[in-house]
């Protein structure tokens, strides 16, 4: 069965804002008792202990010892200790580092709520202790509610309800379903084997004056002060417009990708070990990781070439290889037929040409032709290329 989530705002009134944050707390206080309880344990016993047995023990006193924690919903205190438990499997499998205590500024605000707690009833939502919170939206998807999860972006209130679809939801192609190359880049968002240019929008570089300014004003407040937290909230306002305008963009872009052509070929990129080099903002910026993410759920089929492929550096139409093309260059002139292409147009043929499955003779042939090394000609041309459409 597939599962999707729906993150829907709250508006919640002065109650709700207090019961939520006093529901982080919970969550947060108990994710560090646990994280506490575990490591002691471990030390006098030498074994790590069961969530479930941490959680039965920290029930056997929860009442009396922190009476505060009955104001809200007993879930709150519950997934804490799954959370950490997941903490710790990802740790063992070396997958994350060791887990951290989560501190109150520093931590991101949530809270879980199990779905036999709460009810959906249109545009509200029932939250046990509470009452009907208003959202801005009703539930788009239809099934069976599994949970939610109520966090704070900036300072809004957010809810994301995960529900088990009945029918799988797939993007619809417009015409045959058919495969395109997409050439990843930073001077330009992707470039799509047609001949199609997506300009990459730079939101975090088109923003940074304002960033520095608030940063600056925040470093001049007295910590913990009633302007610090005005001037904090406004600082988390404006990443979150950045980070909502980059999301945006990029949902818009691999759902017409999924409409008008359906099978994106791409790149394996290593984004994340790319994101720590030295054009490390540029590619956070870009959002290539939140895309292949998304490709992956919205398209029936992604298609992938290898990393190491050298499909700048190939001509695709005779399959001459330049080693010593650099990235400055950004007009690819083959000396085994005599034409010249666009780097990132030349990439991306390649990238459609490798990640498409291929018969046996085609594979051979390919391969010979990656195995010739000329020397390149120092003689550049332009390629126009044509435009993003929307339409």
């Amino acid at each position: 069965m597939m599962q999707r989530s729906h993150k829907i705002q709250l508006v919640p009134n002065q109650k709700a804002v207090e019961y939520f944050q006093q529901a982080c707390g919970v969550a947060r206080f108990t994710y560090n008792w646990a994280l506490a309880e575990s490591c002691q344990q471990y030390k006098e016993e030498g074994g790590q202990p069961s969530p479930l047995e941490l959680k039965r023990y920290f029930n056997s006193f929860k009442r009396f010892d922190y009476e505060w924690m009955n104001d809200v919903t007993k879930c709150a205190s519950e997934q804490p200790f799954v959370n950490l438990n997941n903490a710790f499997q990802r740790y063992f499998k070396k997958l994350s580092n060791f887990p951290k205590p989560k501190k109150k500024y520093k931590s991101k605000d949530s809270f879980y709520i199990a779905n036999d707690q709460f009810s959906i009833d249109g545009k509200y939502i029932n939250i046990p202790k509470l009452g009907k919170v208003k959202m801005t939206e009703k539930l788009r998807y239809e099934g069976r509610i599994l949970g939610a999860t109520v966090s704070r972006r900036a300072d809004k209130w957010f809810v994301s309800i995960n529900v088990e679809l009945i029918t799988p939801i797939v993007q619809q192609c417009r015409g045959e379903n058919q495969a395109i190359g997409i050439d990843r880049g930073l001077k330009v968002f992707a470039v799509l084997s047609d001949g199609t240019v997506i300009e990459n929008p730079k939101f975090l570089r088109q923003h940074e004056k304002k960033l520095r300014y608030l940063n600056k004003e925040l470093s001049r407040r007295v910590k913990g002060s009633a302007n610090w937290k005005k001037t904090k909230n406004k600082l988390a306002r404006h990443h979150k417009r950045i980070a909502d305008c980059r999301l945006d963009f990029i949902h818009k872009f691999t759902t017409w990708i999924i409409r008008e052509y359906g099978i994106p070929c791409l790149e394996d990129l290593n984004v994340k070990a790319l994101a720590r080099g030295i054009h490390s903002k540029s590619w956070m910026d870009a959002g290539h990781g939140e895309m292949n993410r998304q490709f992956k759920y919205k398209a029936k089929e992604v298609r992938y070439c290898d990393r190491f492929a050298p499909s700048s550096k190939t001509c695709h139409t005779c399959g001459w290889y330049n080693p010593d093309l650099k990235l400055s260059d950004r007009v690819f002139v083959c000396e085994g037929c005599g034409k010249s292409h666009d780097r990132d147009l030349n990439a991306s043929i390649n990238i459609l040409r490798w990640a498409t499955p291929l018969k046996p003779v085609e594979k051979k042939a390919l391969a010979s032709f990656v195995k010739k090394v000329v020397k390149p000609s120092s003689a550049k041309q332009e390629l126009t290329v044509g435009s993003f459409s929307n339409n």
